[in-house]
């Protein structure tokens, strides 16, 4: 790309906007040139609005530390400065939804790490596919150049790609058992007290399951009519756990199949072959391979596998047969790159590739 996209981060100063600003830094497309935030962070330099919490392994890129934050609220602020707006915003939902749609309706492409509008009918949760409803969308709402995409729940990465991969190759799933253990950074910062997760395990997280059980079949569903059907072909049942980890949320599944049922072997086979349009289009964040086997018994572990592919790549393990459904097995992914701030990113290079945004 000759000339790069100037892009903003609104939330810039929590966690998944720090993360943002981390993995933009040296993004061969885009350019960060807007920050934004709460009003208590406006008219500060970003270095002075981080002071005391900046929470990345390195330090804040130089380019960042001397931009002026905005106030998020303040959409006009962000007019003619840049095309793509990435959203982090911590803020009630409907507030959420009304910022990002109003960011949308002046005209820039909206790239959102929140859930407020992963239930809105005309709003693609990717699946590269639900792309191709951005013409309904921006018809539908008025928009010329604006739209609005949004990024999957993270504690779903972890087994949504390999179980993407076997329908892809033509088996049907019907059922699955799904238990997550969910690291302390999805829950933002400071997340869990420590006294509350040292020597300990929480089986519950707010919404959390419910999320796991419904989201799926919105992201495997169909575009029809300006809005996404969900395919509820899969029945989930979810357990979600927070764990003493770090980064790198695991999930232990039991599938059925519906049908023909493959070999272990050929599973194994269809998720090392596995490729799709991020890989086809060489975008430069998608994960060569995207998802990676892992023959040992003891893996994958976060420690050892969340950093795969960049911390973009799904790893898989323990395939082995299951004594209530067909097959069980381990899926990890790194939840604030694939699970956050990478994986819009990768959005956004789908939408340009895809010629939504100029």
């Amino acid at each position: 790309m000759e000339k790069k996209i100037k892009v903003g981060v609104i939330g810039a100063t929590g966690m998944v906007g720090q993360n943002y600003l981390r993995l933009l830094s040296y993004h061969p497309w885009f350019e960060v040139v807007f920050l934004a935030a709460s009003p208590s962070s406006a008219g500060k330099k970003y270095i002075d609005a981080v002071a005391g919490r900046w929470h990345m392994s390195e330090d804040i890129p130089e380019e960042y530390r001397n931009i002026v934050v905005e106030d998020a609220s303040n959409v006009s602020k962000a007019v003619g400065k840049c095309g793509i707006v990435f959203s982090a915003v911590e803020m009630d939902k409907k507030a959420i939804m009304a910022l990002e749609e109003e960011y949308a309706r002046r005209g820039f492409a909206v790239v959102s790490n929140n859930s407020a509008h992963r239930s809105t009918d005309d709003v693609p949760e990717i699946n590269h596919g639900h792309l191709d409803i951005i013409p309904q969308q921006r018809k539908q709402r008025g928009w010329k150049e604006g739209l609005l995409v949004v990024k999957p729940n993270c504690s779903i990465q972890s087994y949504m790609l390999p179980l993407y991969a076997l329908l892809k190759a033509g088996y049907r799933i019907d059922a699955m058992i799904v238990s997550t253990l969910q690291a302390v950074s999805g829950a933002g910062y400071p997340g869990p007290a420590s006294i509350d997760i040292i020597d300990n395990v929480v089986p519950y997280i707010g919404g959390e399951e419910e999320k796991s059980e419904v989201e799926p079949a919105r992201i495997l569903g169909i575009i029809e009519g300006g809005r996404v059907i969900p395919d509820s072909s899969i029945k989930i049942s979810a357990h979600c756990n927070r764990v003493a980890v770090s980064d790198g949320h695991i999930a232990c599944c039991s599938i059925r199949f519906a049908g023909k049922k493959p070999s272990a072997e050929e599973i194994i086979g269809i998720w090392r072959n596995f490729s799709s349009l991020p890989q086809e289009l060489k975008l430069p964040s998608a994960p060569v391979p995207p998802i990676i086997y892992r023959q040992e018994m003891d893996r994958p572990q976060p420690r050892t596998d969340r950093d795969a592919g960049n911390g973009m790549a799904i790893t898989v393990g323990r395939l082995r047969p299951c004594n209530v459904f067909d097959y069980r097995f381990v899926g990890l992914h790194h939840n604030t790159v694939r699970g956050a701030a990478g994986g819009s990113i990768l959005t956004a290079e789908l939408l340009v590739a895809k010629g939504f945004v100029k």
